[in-house]
């Protein structure tokens, strides 16, 4: 899942990207509110976190701009600013969740995890298709009963495809969902991912579940 932190306060940007990715997310930082609302025009993230009082544009007036756009973000503010009448405003405007400084680490993973799921096929931590179980709390996969081993961008593919299970997904999207900016890998990255899911998921298996659609994309769905 693709994250994007709007947060001015340089030194805790650095540590919420920091935790977020040590939970498997692809994260993309910004300081202020005119960079966010350039980022977010361009490219479609699961989930967002802006701090109120930013630069440029505040967060509420960011959160305003892309409600206009007709774009439904999952936003979740982060601020020192606690007044009921301040969260209050936030909600009225269109956040689905606000989050006051200063905030446990657990915490904010657990509210990013809900703004998740909100925007998901699915709205359980549990994802089941076929014998493939999918814990997005633990982050643990199981198939017919056996714990399958990742690694974190195979997880983070999987996971992906999972919330979205019957939905066909292009590599571009899969793509912009999993790797950030930063990414500076081969353009068959996703092909590769996918194959080693396979080789992981479907090769002792004689239903499959990952699948190719010629000319659109990758899907994960059991067919019967």
């Amino acid at each position: 899942m693709r994250i994007l932190i709007a947060e001015d306060e340089k030194s805790l940007n650095r540590i919420i990207a920091k935790q977020l990715k040590s939970a498997g997310y692809s994260v993309d930082c910004c300081f202020d509110g005119e960079e966010a609302y350039d980022m977010i025009s361009i490219t479609d993230y699961d989930a967002a976190v802006f701090d109120v009082m930013m630069p440029k544009i505040d967060g509420f007036s960011l959160l305003k701009k892309i409600r206009k756009d007709g774009n439904n973000l999952p936003v979740l503010f982060l601020t020192a600013r606690d007044s009921i009448e301040d969260r209050v405003e936030g909600l009225d405007i269109g956040a689905d969740d606000y989050l006051v400084k200063p905030f446990a680490f657990e915490e904010l993973l657990a509210r990013v995890r809900v703004l998740i799921r909100k925007n998901s096929v699915s709205k359980s931590n549990v994802i089941c298709v076929g014998d493939l179980t999918v814990d997005i709390s633990s982050r643990t996969v199981t198939k017919s009963g056996k714990i399958i081993s990742l690694s974190a961008k195979e997880y983070e593919l999987l996971q992906y495809l999972a919330v979205n299970n019957g939905i066909v997904l292009s590599r571009e999207k899969i793509e912009d969902h999993i790797w950030n900016f930063d990414y500076e890998g081969g353009t068959n990255v996703v092909d590769v991912y996918i194959r080693y899911l396979r080789k992981k998921i479907d090769d002792d298996s004689d239903t499959k579940l990952i699948h190719t659609v010629r000319g659109l994309g990758y899907v994960l769905r059991e067919e019967k």
